[in-house]
């Protein structure tokens, strides 16, 4: 655990239970679709409960480790962000109704928290006895940033998705949706709802994206506590900020090659790792650059389309 005891790490535990009691099973206790007001209202309290807990590690253990931990929070969430288009196209191919959309994130949120734990501790792992493993992960991130940057992760083909058809093919299903249940009892017996299909696609999504954000985040830093602390509150405003986004997604054209370019630079930056030192005050300029970068010029293109429309 390094610098952090025990109670640090329980103090945020506790934290991040609060929260997410404070925002399941309270404010949203029965799952509804988040008007955009709530949506902002949420997401900006996040969002600033996440730079109050840098300025306490700035204030407890220096500027590095506040540094690492604002660059991976906005590494992490600008994966976030490219996630919620995938749920969106996901969503779309299954002609999930509004109204059922908030309990798969609900239960997807829910499901990426334990994953991301179980991947940081497996990728802390991986480091500490083999250290050349640095080098895979950065080819993952390089990788993955130019198929981003050729469209090729853009497609979503479920029907081609081996979970997808793993399930359908030994697991019974009725054709339509049952209110939110996820299984429900049929003349013939239990049988799953296309509403249980679209949670474990939307699981395995989350599954491919943390193959890529944790390799991103072990490039900032080693210490487990700043990788899952800033991991976490990136994906604790998820649900909201897909409500913020889902009705504007196609204002962002450039917000996908944007965080493409962070990819590939935190990639090279693994790679180069024992060349080319760069110090984390730069890194994270340079991914708060291209992050803002990439919205003022979508913005900028969506309103000259807008004037230029008849």
């Amino acid at each position: 655990m390094g610098v952090h005891p025990p109670s640090v790490w329980i103090g945020f535990s506790l934290l991040v239970a609060g929260l997410l009691v404070l925002d399941l099973a309270v404010l949203n206790r029965k799952s509804h679709v988040l008007s955009l007001r709530e949506a902002l209202s949420w997401s900006a309290g996040l969002v600033t409960l996440a730079m109050l807990f840098g300025g306490f590690l700035w204030y407890r253990e220096g500027t590095r480790h506040a540094l690492e931990y604002y660059t991976g929070y906005v590494i992490e969430l600008s994966l976030s962000v490219d996630n919620l288009f995938v749920f969106l196209l996901i969503f779309q191919y299954f002609a999930v109704p509004a109204e059922l959309q908030p309990r798969i994130l609900k239960w997807g949120i829910l499901g990426a928290l334990v994953m991301r734990g179980v991947m940081i501790g497996l990728g802390a792992l991986l480091l500490a006895r083999f250290t050349w493993i640095i080098y895979l992960f950065g080819g993952i991130l390089i990788l993955t940033g130019i198929r981003m940057f050729r469209g090729s992760a853009d497609r979503i083909e479920p029907e081609r998705n081996p979970l997808v058809r793993l399930v359908r093919r030994f697991v019974p299903m009725v054709e339509a949706y049952d209110g939110q249940k996820f299984v429900t009892r049929t003349a013939a017996g239990w049988m799953m709802t296309p509403l249980l299909l679209v949670l474990l696609l939307v699981e395995w999504s989350d599954l491919v994206f943390a193959i890529d954000s944790i390799p991103a985040i072990f490039a900032i830093t080693r210490d487990p506590f700043i990788v899952y602390s800033s991991n976490v509150f990136a994906i604790l405003g998820l649900r909201a900020l897909y409500f913020v986004l889902a009705g504007m997604m196609d204002r962002f054209e450039y917000l996908k090659p944007g965080v493409a370019a962070i990819l590939v630079f935190v990639g090279l930056k693994m790679v180069l790792n024992g060349l080319i030192h760069v110090p984390i005050g730069i890194s994270l300029g340079v991914i708060v650059s291209i992050l803002a970068g990439s919205v003022i010029l979508s913005l900028r293109k969506t309103r000259s389309a807008a004037r230029a429309a008849p």
